[in-house]
């Protein structure tokens, strides 16, 4: 496939809190006037429960991350009911997830919140990593501290961090897109599983000591512990996808998301059940007898080519086709098998930002429908992890398009589901 862009372009945002004053009042009689009688006193109201505090963080490592208890803003995964249709899943998943000046991160975090989303933030390691330090980077088959995208600069390494941090507490989930996002004939499909084992292991290590790295003082550690919370990935253009897969079994992955042209099916396991299989996939591309991969920059490829600065005259009809894309694998999904829907993104801006503003015409779209979950690719998986396996079955039985031929209540009216314990 069109290797992706060497570089992905970024955001900001920052948290606000509130805080509540009471006052009180007093009576008074002027001179020479007798003061009213008091009310009648109320009886006392008995105190509010207090809240129950919160278990205090607990330090990792160098204090970079720390353990906060589970993440907010969870959906609790329920099983299906015999004959329910299945929610229409959707994931908006963002690849490299660093911060510049253009504040796309923020945009897209505050666009989240609007349509009560979760989405997955496919970290690049070096983000997180000052270049001052980039000899602390070994890629597998390159020179000490190369990359194929660049190091970000200390102001946006910084402004990355709370990002990364406060999309966590946000809900989003915290994936990786490894580090130097090496490509083509001498790049991450060359590569061993070994050697992707160390391109994780260095890129955990990023993450997990940007404060001895950086020399930051004034960032609270990340709320997570980045190796629990790390259970899936994707490749750099989406190459390597083999090498890498035994490697992720082993450390205790749940998924990988770095095939390409997938067709739109409920997701199955690969790698002996190891691991849900959750790729990009191949959807309509209005005007054209083809499909195109549900990504940005392959929408982008098959308009202007490498091009990211291409004739301004024809960026709207351009953004309108790519906005039409995504409606138009959404509704192939959301009107037959329901299978769900992945979105594959950069933080760039790209022929004007108009791919930008086709993903967020999208989403508003998207969630306006009825039965529609917008989330992350870890929601996904403990959704499917409580499902009645034969249920499941059933679902990944439906081609793309296809709907079920007797209903939802002809395919799943005697799901053993429905009597099944521990699900709501």
């Amino acid at each position: 496939m069109d290797a992706l862009s060497r570089r992905t372009l970024l955001s900001a945002g920052a948290a606000t809190a509130a805080a509540l004053a009471t006052g009180c009042g007093t009576t008074r009689g002027s001179q020479g006037e007798q003061a009213a009688p008091p009310a009648a006193t109320a009886p006392p109201r008995a105190a509010a429960p207090s809240p129950v505090p919160k278990p205090p963080a607990t330090l990792i490592g160098d204090g970079s991350t720390s353990d906060t208890g589970p993440q907010p803003n969870q959906p609790k995964p329920v099983r299906l009911q015999a004959g329910e249709r299945p929610p229409q899943f959707v994931v908006f998943s963002w690849d490299g997830a660093g911060e510049l000046d253009n504040r796309l991160f923020s945009r897209f975090r505050q666009l989240a919140r609007e349509h009560n989303a979760s989405m997955t933030f496919f970290l690049s390691g070096i983000y997180t990593l000052p270049e001052s330090k980039k000899d602390l980077y070994h890629p597998p088959q390159h020179r000490v501290g190369a990359s194929d995208i660049d190091y970000l600069s200390d102001q946006h390494v910084h402004a990355t961090l709370q990002q990364i941090g406060a999309a966590w507490l946000d809900g989003h989930e915290i994936g990786t897109h490894f580090n130097g996002h090496f490509c083509g004939s001498n790049g991450v499909g060359r590569w061993s599983p070994d050697e992707w084992d160390s391109e994780i292991e260095q890129a955990v290590s990023f993450v997990t000591n940007w404060k001895t790295n950086t020399g930051f003082t004034d960032l609270p550690a990340l709320p997570f512990d980045y190796r629990k919370e790390l259970i899936g990935a994707r490749t750099p253009c989406l190459e390597g996808q083999r090498a890498l897969l035994p490697t992720a079994a082993a450390r205790g992955w749940k998924y990988d998301s770095s095939g390409p042209g997938g067709l739109q099916v409920w997701p199955q396991k690969f790698q002996g059940g190891a691991l849900w299989d959750f790729p990009l996939q191949s959807i309509p591309f209005p005007g054209h007898s083809f499909q195109v991969l549900s990504m940005d920059y392959n929408i982008m490829y098959n308009q202007s080519g490498s091009n990211t600065k291409a004739d301004p005259a024809k960026r709207a009809a351009w953004r309108q086709q790519a906005r039409d894309s995504y409606l138009a694998g959404f509704d192939r999904a959301y009107r037959t098998n329901r299978a769900p829907f992945y979105i594959g993104n950069h933080f760039e801006q790209w022929n004007g930002g108009i791919y930008m503003d086709a993903v967020e015409a999208a989403m508003a779209e998207i969630a306006g429908h009825p039965e529609v979950k917008l989330v992350s690719f870890r929601q996904l998986v403990q959704w499917l992890e409580v499902q009645d396996p034969a249920v499941l079955r059933k679902l990944q039985g439906l081609g793309p398009g296809e709907a079920p031929a007797g209903g939802w209540d002809g395919l799943l009216g005697t799901a053993a589901s429905a009597a099944s314990p521990g699900t709501s």
